[in-house]
Parts: C-alpha cells; sequence; structure tokens
C-alpha cells in the first residue's frame, strides 16, 4: 500500500511562495532597469540624405547608374536591330553565314543578360557601389550617435529607418538632428582645417 502523500499540499504552497518572490524580484529589476535607461530614436536615412558629401557621392554613383543604363539600351537596341535583320535575311543565308549571323545574335542577346546581372543584379555591382557608398558615412553617424547619447545620457538608441515600426514618436524622443548637428559640426572643423592647411 502507497503512503498517502500528506507534504504534496505543502511543497506547492513553498513553491508558489518562492516564483511570487522570485517573480516579484524579477519584475522590480525590470522595473527599475527601464527608469534607469533613457531610450532615444533616430533616422539614419534622415541623417544621411542631409549630409552634403554623401550627396555629392551619391550624385556621381547616379552619375555612373546612368552612364551604363545608357551602354545597356545602346547594346540593347543593336541586339534587336540585328536580330529583325537577321530574321528577315535568314532565308537567304546559306551554310556558314546563317551559323556566323545566328551566333552574332545569340551572343549578343548573353552579353546584354550576362550585363544586366553583373551591373543591375541583386549582387550586382550597383549593390556593392551603394553599399560602400554608406560605409564611410555609417563610422562617422555611430560616432556622433555616441557622442549624442552619452550627452544626452540615453541608455537605447533606435535607428527608426532599419525596419523598426515606430508607430508614435514625440518629437522630444526624436535625436536625428541632434546627431546631424553633431556631425555637421565635425564637417566644419574639417573644412576650416583644410581650409587653413590651402593658405
Amino acid at each position: 500500500m502507497e503512503k498517502p502523500l500528506l507534504d504534496e499540499p505543502n511543497i506547492i504552497i513553498t513553491d508558489m511562495k518562492h516564483f511570487k518572490i522570485t517573480f516579484t524580484f524579477a519584475l522590480l529589476l525590470l522595473f527599475g532597469f527601464s527608469n534607469a535607461q533613457k531610450i532615444g530614436v533616430v533616422d539614419t536615412n534622415e541623417i544621411l540624405n542631409k549630409l552634403p558629401q554623401y550627396k555629392e557621392a551619391e550624385a556621381r554613383l547616379n552619375s555612373q547608374i546612368d552612364t551604363w543604363e545608357s551602354e545597356l539600351q545602346s547594346l540593347q537596341s543593336e541586339y534587336e536591330r540585328k536580330k529583325a535583320a537577321f530574321e528577315s535575311e535568314k532565308v537567304l543565308l546559306i551554310g556558314d553565314q546563317l551559323k556566323l549571323r545566328e551566333k552574332e545574335v545569340v551572343d549578343l542577346d548573353k552579353n546584354i543578360k550576362t550585363t544586366t546581372s553583373l551591373r543591375f543584379g541583386a549582387n550586382g555591382e550597383i549593390t556593392k557601389l551603394r553599399t560602400n557608398l554608406v560605409l564611410p558615412f555609417q563610422d562617422q553617424i555611430w560616432g556622433a550617435i555616441k557622442t549624442m547619447s552619452e550627452k544626452n545620457g540615453l541608455g537605447i538608441v533606435l535607428d527608426k529607418s532599419n525596419n523598426i515600426s515606430v508607430i508614435f514618436l514625440q518629437s522630444k524622443y526624436d535625436y536625428t538632428e541632434k546627431v546631424l548637428s553633431v556631425l555637421l559640426k565635425g564637417t566644419d572643423k574639417k573644412e576650416k582645417t583644410n581650409s587653413k592647411s590651402k593658405k
């Protein structure tokens, strides 16, 4: 015969007390931590778009993209012209002439597809250039965010441009302009130093 578990209710009550104490302690810690941390929000895309050096670099990149698009359009026009000429003349062509003209059209089509993929594809030159365009400014922005957060006593800074959904934001918690002013002060100092060294 099994012994009745007389101590079981006491164990459950004791465990519940421990759980309540632990839960209350964790809640107080969390509440204290959240109160101690001041949170700010910035928009790095907005900051980038207001930096004069970034705008200049982006204009150069867009100019390069326009050149590549123009080259691709020229290749496409040449392909369409040669394909149309081949289609209309292929009944008159025989043997090697037919194969040579057909190969010319096929090679041109392959060239267009390869060029499109290499330059405009998901991992193409344009994507790489855009990434490289942002990189030099990221370090500057992160440095400015660090300076601004230390100055304003922020424990956490969120970037609302990086897929973080900010439903509502009071302007006093948006530190975008403060980061921008730190960055632009640094730029002004560099420009003054450069202009003095040129004299």
